[in-house]
């Protein structure tokens, strides 16, 4: 998957999360008693890690294709692990979790590759 597709989606998911909780201000709006409505602990933490991914992942380009690559993965494979972590503190369903903790595991590792190829080929 190329980086622009992968910014995509994080923008998108970004947009969604935005959007629905505009939707949920938008359909409390006519109800008697006001009601505001508040994001939940996961809903802010899921936020944050995608806000830290983005500003991770905005890397000002170097001109080879492979740092760059390492240099904006890096921060998105932590911002999976961030999210996974989301998931496992306040998720309940156990494939979910299971998967959770597989994706950290997985990007950890991943993460690890990258930093010894970015030591190895610091130009």
């Amino acid at each position: 998957m190329k980086i622009s597709t992968l910014i995509a989606t994080a923008l998108i998911m970004t947009a969604v999360l935005s959007s629905s909780q505009n939707l949920l201000a938008e359909e409390t709006k006519g109800m008697k008693m006001p009601m505001k409505p508040t994001a939940s602990p996961a809903n802010k933490a899921f936020a944050a890690s995608m806000q830290n991914m983005m500003k991770g992942m905005n890397v000002k380009p170097t001109g080879d294709p492979d740092k760059d690559f390492v240099l904006m993965m890096t921060p998105h494979h932590q911002g999976a692990i961030d999210m996974a972590k989301v998931e496992l503190q306040y998720g309940t369903d156990p494939e979910l979790r299971s998967l959770a903790t597989d994706i950290v595991s997985a990007q950890e590792k991943e993460i690890a590759q990258m930093k010894d190829w970015l030591a190895k080929h610091n130009k």
